[in-house]
């Protein structure tokens, strides 16, 4: 009889490529499936256009009057194309989309079905709040919460439902999610960056944060998927001896896309222009089965929306494959893993990418004035932004060489670095004049012209400016990347705000607009330079160096994580009006319970690979040697021959008993986390006492795989996982 195993290599071996899906026009199905504003027009009246426009340009409240039109107008366009539901779509704090669908038929007093859908429906829904993580804010039986409607980013329509994007608030206003207080950090931003633009331009009435995520994921047969319970339950392999070739030869790297892979990314990217999802890119990855698309820059929410919803799409598309999408930031050991690269920067409503190097002074110095900001922001609150990416997943990807290191620092480039010393050095010290027509002349000659991407990239830098955007690469791949721009977008406006206000106070001490500015970035760059390194972020002399600058180097997600509840980071959020103090608590909380969840269920499935499968096999497999051993000594009965059935026996023996020994040890280790009702306790007690065992327990059972014979070895293993047919 076949073992599992063999019937889905099998299976998987008869995989044919799946004829991907055919369209006409490319540019006529982007947006087909959303509600745009080339809809709105069609759909609405001129009145209700130029309220939601209103609405998602300034920010202006929707009157009841005007939601009722606005939700006749979006009902009848959602039925136009197929649908029959609708739903708020929102982002809880559980990394995964969340939804509940309403028909909009229904029967009138005659017991006539008719098609219903008001403005009461399209602005708030109340969703059951008691299931949903909430960090102690609310009580299981207090089940009230709210979803509110974002118009800024359009409804769309998802199978037969129409999505509306939405926030998730308690009954008492707080935050239950990543939109609420992304928004609100936006919002903050905005405001911020204004005002230091008005140092440089009369004409910017607004500042929109962009942003461009890179989204890495694996692909695996779902029949050999279904063969491994570890990849079902946890979305990586716990167990799994390396395969003979792996990414060394670097040949999958760019390399011609395997034709059911490709019919698979066709799909995906036809779903997602239809939902206005701008991918440009796709490419492989490093590692064998690891794929890469990537966006075009969005406006923040919009883009952090089209992530999540990306995230959500191509697992049903894959499935459509007979793929499988592995989202986890590591799912096989010994090779690359998966993160999620955000590129970020900051546009005027004049035009002008503010992160842009100019080609005259005044440019540049408003190129300057901002990396200054964005350095000083990064340097000051390097923990919290460590503590947003900061999880379980993270804490095997982060620092293992192909990923950037877990210490934050930011990578500027030789030209740039160099820049910004001379301004350390000779600012202040009679090398800087104002002529009478106000044009900046320094004694470096001037702030020469910065070209696009004129510094390499460098790898190992978790935060790195690449031209016209800082790229902050140690985001997860299965992470709602919001929580890092929430930090990011609160950190950066907060220093943005104490850069105008110097600026102010040189300029009432006399001093000249453009030298004032040129102080303040002197100022910022000195105080904050500790955090730029251009270097090898993998060696050991980093570590050390970082230690000594102050910077957090702590390889631990769960020490990590109390970032969040810093004293100068919640006064942060809290004084930014982003997260009250018990908001940003509970937001630690969450992410601590979901750490030791997520530990807690990877070593319950350890434990029972190890019981239900390694164990048996092996002892299987040493009865097979021992009948061997016992035929041969009653038939020969001589015992010189039997000097490797023997080692075999005795190296087998070692490892099923030590994987025994280790395993019941793990699971002790677990009994003692639980019996905490403190999560910070039960938390630490995980990840110091729990987690070591699970890399000692796969070494012991990837090396009982090494000796097993082959056709005895019931799950899939790295070698045909690997390796797409």
């Amino acid at each position: 009889m076949k073992s599992l195993r063999f019937l889905a290599l099998e299976e998987s071996l008869r995989r044919k490529a799946i004829e991907p899906l055919s369209v006409n026009n490319t540019p006529e199905e982007f947006g087909k499936y959303v509600f745009n504003k080339m809809q709105m027009r069609r759909y609405l009246s001129s009145e209700a256009y130029e309220s939601i426009l209103q609405s998602i340009e300034k920010g202006t409240r929707i009157s009841r009057k005007i939601a009722d039109q606005i939700a006749l107008g979006m009902k009848a366009w959602a039925i136009e194309n197929g649908a029959t539901h609708y739903t708020h779509w929102f982002q809880p704090l559980n990394e995964a989309s969340a939804e509940k669908h309403d028909t909009f038929f229904e029967p009138d007093r005659n017991g006539i079905v008719i098609e219903r859908f008001s403005g009461e429906k399209l602005v708030q829904q109340e969703p059951d709040a008691s299931s949903f993580p909430s960090g102690g804010m609310r009580s299981t039986f207090e089940a009230r919460g709210y979803t509110a409607w974002d118009p800024s980013s359009p409804a769309f329509i998802l199978g037969k439902t129409l999505c509306i994007p939405s926030v998730f608030v308690s009954y008492n206003g707080e935050a239950l999610d990543f939109k609420m207080p992304l928004l609100r950090s936006l919002s903050v931003i905005d405001k911020a960056a204004t005002e230091v633009c008005n140092l440089f331009y009369k004409n910017v009435h607004k500042v929109n944060v962009t942003f461009g995520w890179e989204q890495e994921y694996f692909l695996v047969d779902e029949a050999l998927y279904f063969a491994r319970p570890d990849l079902i339950l946890t979305g990586r392999t716990l167990i799994g001896h390396p395969s003979a070739k792996d990414q060394q030869l670097e040949d999958h790297y760019f390399a011609s896309i395997p034709e059911r892979v490709k019919a698979f990314m066709i799909d995906l990217e036809i779903e997602a222009w239809r939902l206005g999802i701008p991918l440009k890119t796709r490419h492989n990855e490093v590692s064998p089965n690891q794929f890469e698309c990537a966006s075009i820059f969005e406006e923040a929410n919009l883009a952090n929306d089209h992530n999540i919803l990306l995230m959500d799409i191509m697992r049903k598309i894959a499935e459509r494959h007979h793929f499988k999408v592995l989202l986890h930031e590591k799912p096989f050991a010994g090779i690359n893993g998966s993160g999620k690269h955000c590129n970020w920067s900051l546009m005027a409503s004049n035009g002008i990418n503010l992160l842009s190097p100019g080609n005259n002074s005044l440019s540049n110095l408003r190129f300057l004035t901002f990396v200054a900001i964005v350095i000083k922001a990064v340097y000051e609150y390097n923990d919290l932004l460590k503590a947003t990416v900061a999880s379980l997943g993270n804490e095997h990807r982060l620092g293992g060489n192909e990923a950037p290191p877990n210490i934050i620092s930011v990578f500027l480039g030789n030209t740039i670095s160099a820049i910004f010393q001379e301004i350390e050095t000779k600012i202040g010290k009679n090398h800087l004049t104002v002529s009478e027509k106000k044009a900046l002349t320094l004694d470096i000659g001037k702030i020469p012209e910065i070209l696009l991407d004129n510094t390499d990239r460098n790898r190992t830098s978790p935060f790195a400016f690449t031209g016209n955007r800082f790229e902050f690469r140690a985001v997860g791949s299965s992470a709602n990347p919001a929580a890092s721009l929430i930090a990011l977008n609160t950190a950066v406006a907060a220093k943005m705000y104490e850069f105008v206000h110097i600026v102010k106070s040189l300029r009432k001490e006399g001093i000249k607009k453009e030298e004032a500015i040129l102080r303040t970035i002197q100022t910022f760059y000195t105080s904050s330079k500790n955090i730029l390194f251009d270097g090898n972020g993998y060696t050991d002399e980093w570590k050390e160096e970082a230690k000594k600058r102050g910077l957090s180097v702590t390889n631990s997600a769960v020490e990590a994580l109390s970032a969040y509840i810093n004293n100068k980071n919640i006064h942060l959020l809290n004084e930014m009006g982003i997260l009250k103090h018990h908001e940003v608590e509970a937001r630690y909380e969450i992410r601590l319970e979901y750490y030791v969840k997520k530990l807690q269920i990877e070593s319950r499935v350890l434990g029972n690979l190890i019981d239900n499968h390694i164990i048996p096999t092996a002892l299987y497999y040493q009865q097979r040697l021992l009948d061997i051993v016992h035929k041969h000594i009653q038939i020969f009965k001589d015992e010189t021959e039997l000097e490797l059935h023997k080692k075999l026996l005795s190296e087998l023996n070692k490892h099923i008993n030590e994987l025994y020994k280790l395993k019941t040890d793990m699971e002790e280790a677990r009994k003692r986390g639980n019996q905490s009702e403190n999560i910070r306790i039960r938390a630490k007690i995980y990840s110091e006492e729990v987690k070591p065992y699970m890399d000692k327990i796969r070494y012991h059972a990837d090396k009982i795989e090494m000796m097993v014979d082959n056709q005895d070895w019931p799950l899939p293993k790295y070698r045909e996982l690997l390796f797409i047919r």
